[in-house]
């Protein structure tokens, strides 16, 4: 499969850089520069999480002037996993970079392209590890041994404009009948109900994966295949997805996840599903939304599955395992994840930290914020975004294109879930 093939390509790069590189001579008193690599820009960025990460960057040059300097590398979300690859390819590989949970972060792990943290974060005098909250290390573990830091978590819910809700006289739905229910009458009353990118598969597929959960997949059952995608339950979902999707606005179909989200956070339509990462671009770019954001869990479907299952994830960061600079890249790890960087992703961005005894001010932090952990209070399990849970990179594709299909009306709910099914047939299951 192309994550092996990737896989190989990068190992064999690393390999190369390696055999060639030539030996650091570092002169006494000369600063270490090192390199950290993100998905936004941050120099134009409005969004409160990615200041927050300037603001750790800046924070690091200013401590460790004189010995220690970060120059970030960043482009946008859509380009960031091509553009490290190809500079993992050449020999160029970061000496920090933020990555996904889940396949992605396998394809580095298995091309020898991330440094194993485990000892680092076992210290004893440094007792690093026992900072953080307990479990935030499962999806980053490989064969025991831990290769990345987590920089935050976040959990994906609904977002609506209460303003509109009262206007049109409807309550937050709890069942799916419910939500296409109060979706007609916004309709009716002139409003946009749901705000999704179809033109950024992921933000689709997170609303198809809730709707395979509620409805009752159960994705280990798939990885043995005990179950199949062209199982009742997957149909039923995409099916739900091709009818839910008739209330999504005209332009969901090009339209980006910044895009999507911009239409929320501008009131021109009523709902959004997104994570709460999303709670720092919102707030960045609209003071207003605050205020007339509310928050709720994505519906139950009757009579079927767990409703309090959330889709949480977090991001994280690498360290290269070719890194000529291995202590400042350290250092930067560790001013990601103190307590000053911590309080500012959940009082401003609105992110849950990832190390225990944060005192957080949900007074000062986003109100949305407040509202996901009363959600989260309630969560009886997570799971994470289906293209980042399933075999490979290659599969987590297949799936995001395939609900992509149902909603461009280009394949029916069981041709689309055959078209998975096919996939696994062919390169998961042999």
């Amino acid at each position: 499969m192309k994550k092996k093939l990737l896989s190989a390509v990068l190992a064999a790069a690393m390999v190369a850089s390696t055999m060639f590189a030539s030996v650091p001579v570092q002169a006494e008193g000369e600063v270490e520069e090192i390199t950290w690599m993100f998905w936004d820009d941050l120099q134009a960025t409005e969004d409160l999480v990615s200041l927050g990460y300037a603001d750790v960057i800046d924070r690091f040059n200013t401590e460790y002037e004189g010995q220690y300097h970060v120059t970030p590398i960043t482009t946008n979300l859509e380009e960031y996993d091509g553009k490290l690859n190809a500079l993992i390819a050449a020999g160029q590989t970061p000496d920090v970079y933020i990555c996904n949970p889940g396949p992605n972060m396998d394809v580095y792990v298995e091309a020898g392209a991330a440094m194993d943290l485990t000892d680092i974060m076992n210290n004893e005098e440094a007792d690093w590890y026992a900072t953080f909250t307990d479990g935030i290390f499962d999806s980053l573990t490989y064969d025991g041994k831990i290769m990345g830091v987590p920089t935050c978590f976040a959990a994906a819910c609904v977002y609506y404009n209460t303003k509109m809700f009262d206007e049109v006289g409807v309550e937050v739905p709890t069942t799916y009948d419910e939500l296409l229910d109060v979706c007609q009458k916004l309709q009716d009353a002139g409003y946009t109900p749901i705000s999704c990118s179809a033109g950024t598969a992921w933000c689709l597929s997170m609303i198809a994966g809730y709707l395979c959960d509620r409805q009752g997949a159960d994705l280990d059952a798939i990885a043995a295949h005990e179950a199949n995608w062209t199982d009742d339950v997957f149909v039923q979902a995409a099916t739900k997805l091709q009818e839910l999707s008739q209330y999504f606005q005209p332009t969901a179909a090009g339209d980006s996840n910044d895009q999507a989200t911009a239409a929320f956070y501008n009131q021109e339509a009523a709902m959004l599903v997104q994570g709460s990462w999303a709670i720092g671009q919102m707030n960045g770019a609209n003071e207003e939304i605050e205020d007339i954001c509310g928050v709720f869990q994505f519906p139950a479907i009757e009579g079927a599955n767990d409703p309090n299952r959330m889709i949480v994830k977090t991001d994280n960061l690498l360290v290269s395992s070719t890194t000529e600079h291995k202590d400042a890249a350290i250092a930067l790890l560790k001013m990601f994840t103190d307590e000053t960087a911590q309080k500012y992703m959940a009082e401003v961005g609105g992110k849950f930290p990832i190390i225990k005894d944060v005192d957080i001010d949900y007074e000062v932090a986003p109100k949305q914020l407040s509202y996901v952990q009363d959600i989260m209070s309630q969560a009886t399990g997570n799971f994470g975004f289906y293209n980042e849970s399933l075999d490979s990179v290659e599969a987590g594709d297949c799936f995001d294109n395939a609900m992509v299909d149902v909603f461009l009306g280009n394949k029916t709910p069981e041709e689309a879930c055959q078209a998975v099914q096919d996939f696994y047939e062919a390169n998961v299951w042999k």
